[in-house]
């Protein structure tokens, strides 16, 4: 029997409660899931919207890739709570820092997919998770990064510019109708990175509200972390969903 993929459906994965430990000791609550019964393709590390506003691992675009991309396309899906940020899994170590302690947190996620082996590392960042992505993601061990709705608030050109240097893949989707920054602003600022895949989005707003835009995002990100994998994803699922 087939089932049409909702906004609440959760396909078949591996699912695991993990913890991060940063260099300055803090414990940091997250998830790991992994495909149920195939090898894993590729690797999101993620990075959620800014938590003094909302945002946490589950916030919904990051939440629906884990509960989507290990059974649609092999992908593993990494989620965690950046330090003093809560949300049903727990309450992570610390408090907010505007993102300047938050460097031990990305160190922390890099450090745990290397111990865990997993493959292809691209790391995917939501609005305030873009900033960090930005400033401290630049990392010989992932294949590249993919951003979703960069308010470019906390991030600077010298970060922009190290991405340039870094030379890794930089892949930006930036709705048509975001609060903080456009399409026309985004090719502008993000000029300075050669290697910069700007995508925008028409219709979608900084949230990505709505199964369409969240479905265009997925889409984006499996075609390139996974290109091998045909786009667009399945949105019918012929086996029991939860």
């Amino acid at each position: 029997m087939s089932h049409e993929i909702r906004a609440t459906s959760v396909l078949p994965a591996h699912r695991e409660d993990i913890e991060l430990r940063t260099s300055d000791g803090l414990r940091l609550v997250g998830e790991l899931a992994l495909p149920a019964t195939a090898p894993v393709r590729a690797t999101l590390l993620t990075l959620h919207p800014l938590p003094t506003h909302g945002g946490y691992m589950d916030s919904h675009v990051l939440r629906k890739a884990a509960w989507r991309l290990p059974a649609l396309a092999d992908i593993a899906v990494v989620r965690f709570n950046t330090r003093g940020t809560s949300s049903p899994r727990g309450t992570s170590d610390g408090t907010f820092d505007e993102g300047a302690g938050e460097r031990h947190d990305v160190a922390a996620l890099l450090e745990f997919a290397q111990e865990r082996g997993l493959p292809r590392q691209w790391v995917v960042g939501w609005s305030f998770g873009t900033e960090l992505t930005l400033k401290y993601g630049a990392d010989p061990r992932i294949e590249g990064a993919i951003l979703l709705s960069p308010p470019l608030h906390r991030a600077t050109d010298e970060d922009l510019d190290r991405w340039a240097a870094f030379g890794k893949p930089l892949v930006i989707l930036v709705p048509e109708l975001d609060d903080y920054l456009q399409p026309p602003e985004a090719a502008r600022r993000f000029a300075r990175v050669p290697q910069a895949e700007l995508i925008a989005v028409d219709g979608a707003k900084h949230l990505w509200v709505g199964e369409k835009a969240v479905r265009r995002v997925l889409d984006e990100i499996v075609a390139h972390v996974a290109p091998e994998f045909p786009t667009p994803l399945p949105t019918q699922w012929d086996a029991p969903v939860q």
